[in-house]
């Protein structure tokens, strides 16, 4: 943390600035990975992206690389540096188009791109509808933390042992990830103003876009097993 004002203890206009700008780069965010998952979709060989998804060892070792790349990019957003924290998102953005395209280059090819849309606009509600209840509310949501961390230990357990031992974790679960994500996104929008600074947004949007990432991811998996 830096030295300027935690938004808990700032000013009226400079809640409502950092706010501002937070939700305005979420969004960025967002057309940002519409653009470069768009793109790679365009520019990946077919082969590879098969190789992703049949490759068991390969998709963990992306994994890992996602986990590791994601510390890095959450460091680099919380730097007193403007540059080195759009770089951090920037290359977060970078690290989900990535994930993503084997996900979407599944969807695109076997359920038709109105999936992903729907899978979007729900996404896109689900995350208005939770930002509003935050704010409408001024609710502490604190309480969920504990169940938002053994929830992704379990999860991420589960998605290792389906990966090396090449079992479907099926519809529920991606129905609990769907909770468990909109979970974080009401206790990470509830924590803001205790976590972050006034100047601290960049980081800010960052956490609250990897939730929406990880809701969109789950409730696209929800819509494309309904069309199979």
């Amino acid at each position: 943390m830096n030295s300027s004002v935690i938004i808990s203890h700032a000013a009226a206009s400079d809640r409502a600035d950092f706010y501002k700008k937070t939700y305005t780069h979420v969004a960025m965010a967002i057309l940002a990975f519409i653009v470069v998952e768009s793109f790679l979709i365009q520019v990946v060989p077919e082969e590879f992206i098969l190789g992703m998804l049949g490759g068991r060892f390969l998709w963990l070792g992306i994994l890992g690389l996602f986990w590791l790349g994601s510390y890095v990019s959450e460091k680099w957003t919380l730097s007193q540096s403007k540059t080195v924290q759009y770089a951090g998102l920037g290359f977060y953005v970078l690290l989900e188009a990535v994930i993503f395209l084997p996900l979407i280059y599944m969807a695109a090819t076997y359920a038709g791109i109105d999936v992903i849309k729907q899978a979007g606009m729900i996404t896109l509600a689900l995350f208005v509808g939770l930002t509003a209840v935050v704010f409408m509310t001024n609710k502490d949501f604190s309480f969920l933390r504990t169940a938002i961390v053994v929830g992704g230990f379990i999860s991420l357990g589960l998605i290792v042992a389906g990966a090396i031992f090449g079992f479907n974790l099926g519809l529920w679960f991606s129905v609990g990830m769907v909770i468990l994500a909109g979970a974080s996104i009401l206790y990470q929008t509830s924590k803001l103003k205790d976590a972050y600074s006034t100047d601290q947004y960049v980081g800010a949007a960052l956490l609250l876009f990897s939730s929406v990432m990880l809701l969109f991811w789950y409730v696209l998996r929800i819509l494309m097993s309904r069309r199979s």
